[in-house]
């Protein structure tokens, strides 16, 4: 089948989205997919494996009902709700219906404390929250100290003190009359990871469902016939990227399995192999577990394109991938703050490890200090060029804090606080978090290199290296390894693989240090949590206080 984009020169020179002046992603977009009674819009997997089909037509006649019951509570235009739930058809008809009414969606994983959830209600100055039982049992432990807060809505079953979901929206008409929203008013906030400090708000317009288009049209290559599955959370941006947005923009239908508890790589592979899913998209977390399983034993017939990101993924997963699949994982880049910025397209040859090139409708370069262009092979900022109009899609400003917008532009660009370098093809290549980069005498080393140069040996399943406090190098690398299956910590391993990473990359990133351990801290968002590894180190070498961190 004939991907999206054939000619990725063409298509990013010539790219443009007409962005109207009024638009609502759940009247235009889904409204309009919803003209085909027929057309499907989510295959959803329960608990205990029950199936429903859901149409586009349902879900704009439910999105109505909920947007008149949200009306009917009081909750207005500009208004802010915490929206947190797992993976059923009532949190993609909250975010509709709140998008109808005018209100401000604030997804939330449901992996966040009491404590995160009342720090996102004072922050936010939220006034209602909409969730499951699990987290009403959260919501509610702080209740009182979230004073905002007047509105307590309820997914699933029935509790004291909250309104039922379901209940509210039986009398409700299947019709919301219209809300004039223009396209550059305020649609949806994310929290970011918080890897530094407390999380900011990132505010994103109306326009950004829409400039999604670049997503899921040239990276995740879809159309109206596909069956794509994201394996993500509904919390984090990545479920607006491929599980809302991206998908529904092109008319892809979603397949969804509410998978509570514990990750079950078997299982997800079955599901692959079981249901017609075309396109599939994961975290680098998902993939190094998958490849760690007997590939063999499974065929995809169906299965046609396969992406990732949250952090780079290392070449030897995507071989090992391709080996048994015959599909080369396509890594792309972006933020909570931006659709798809750069990304392996399609036509574009993948070069393993690589962020691949720009997408289209965005400008980037490599900057020094001063905002300035660096030429090939050197090392800087990854920015997004915002002169002479931002890109479609960049976020308007984090909420309420000016500081840390303006802190972010340097001339002519957005900072996005990530360090990489292009090669003379105009591939772009990650190093690391600004604030990730290791520098031990004098050297400046990357984690995500050695990370990939230890990933390589089969006795490593993961793999984070962070900076360590050394009293004559000044900071020295240090690596925390999950040992693949079958395999033990032991001085001698520890060696081996020291010895395997000099062999691999230049011998003065090797870990001098090396810790073996059975998790790694983790963002909501799957990524490492290096920021929480190096303050541990610091505590332990020098006894140095870590900052203040919500999450």
């Amino acid at each position: 089948m004939q991907s999206n984009m054939i000619d990725y020169a063409a298509e990013w020179a010539a790219f443009r989205l007409d962005i109207p002046t009024e638009y609502n992603f759940a009247f235009d977009t889904i409204e309009r997919w919803a003209a085909n009674p027929d057309h499907l819009a989510m295959l959803w997997i329960g608990q205990n494996g029950e199936e429903r089909r859901i149409t586009f037509a349902e879900f704009a006649a439910r999105s109505s009902q909920a947007a008149n019951a949200f009306t009917a509570m009081g909750l207005k235009q500009n208004d802010r709700a915490l929206v947190m739930g797992p993976r059923i058809p009532q949190w993609w008809e909250t975010i509709l219906g709140l998008m109808k009414a005018g209100v401000i969606p604030i997804p939330c994983t449901t992996q966040l404390t009491s404590k995160d959830l009342l720090f996102r209600a004072q922050e936010a100055g939220a006034v209602a929250i909409i969730t499951d039982i699990s987290g009403a049992d959260k919501f509610d432990s702080v209740r009182e100290k979230a004073e905002s807060v007047h509105n307590y809505i309820l997914l699933d079953g029935s509790r004291a003190n909250w309104v039922s979901y379901e209940d509210s929206l039986k009398s409700q008409s299947v019709h919301f009359a219209r809300h004039h929203t223009k396209s550059s008013d305020p649609c949806l906030i994310y929290f970011t990871s918080g890897t530094v400090g407390n999380p900011k708000m990132v505010l994103h317009t109306h326009a950004y469902p829409l400039a999604h288009t670049i997503t899921g049209k040239y990276w995740l290559d879809l159309r109206p016939t596909d069956l794509h599955y994201n394996a993500s959370d509904t919390g984090w941006a990545k479920a607006a990227w491929s599980s809302l947005f991206g998908p529904w923009v092109m008319g892809a239908a979603l397949f969804v399995q509410d998978a509570r508890g514990k990750f079950n790589p078997k299982e997800l592979l079955q599901l692959i192999a079981k249901y017609p899913v075309s396109t599939f998209c994961a975290p680098p977390t998902v993939y190094r577990v998958l490849v760690q399983e007997d590939l063999r034993q499974y065929q995809f017939p169906a299965l046609r394109h396969c992406v990732g990101a949250g952090e780079p993924l290392n070449p030897e997963v995507i071989e090992a991938w391709k080996e048994s699949t015959g599909i080369t994982i396509r890594d792309g880049y972006g933020q909570t703050e931006t659709v798809l910025v750069c990304g392996n397209f399609p036509p574009v040859e993948v070069r393993a490890g690589s962020m691949g090139k720009p997408s289209p409708g965005y400008t980037i370069g490599v900057v020094d200090d001063e905002g300035k262009e660096l030429p090939p092979g050197k090392e800087g900022d990854i920015a997004v060029k915002v002169v002479p109009a931002p890109p479609p899609g960049l976020f308007n400003g984090y909420y309420l804090n000016d500081e840390a917008t303006q802190k972010a532009r340097r001339g002519e660009w957005y900072i996005t606080g990530d360090r990489a370098y292009m090669d003379a093809d105009g591939y772009y290549w990650f190093v690391g978090r600004a604030d990730d980069v290791i520098i031990s005498a004098g050297y400046r080393i990357g984690p995500f290199e050695v990370e990939s140069a230890l990933v390589e040996n089969p006795a490593v399943m993961e793999a984070a290296v962070v900076a360590s406090p050394d009293p004559v190098r000044g900071e020295i690398v240090k690596a925390f390894i999950i040992l693949a299956p079958g395999y033990q910590p032991s001085d001698a391993l520890a060696a081996e693989l020291q010895e395997y990473v000099k062999n691999t990359t230049a011998p003065y990133k090797y870990p001098r240090e090396i810790e073996f351990v059975t998790e790694l801290p983790k963002t909501v968002s799957g990524k490492i949590r290096r920021v929480e590894l190096r303050e541990q180190e610091r505590i332990r070498k020098l006894g140095a206080e870590p900052p203040d961190a919500v999450e």
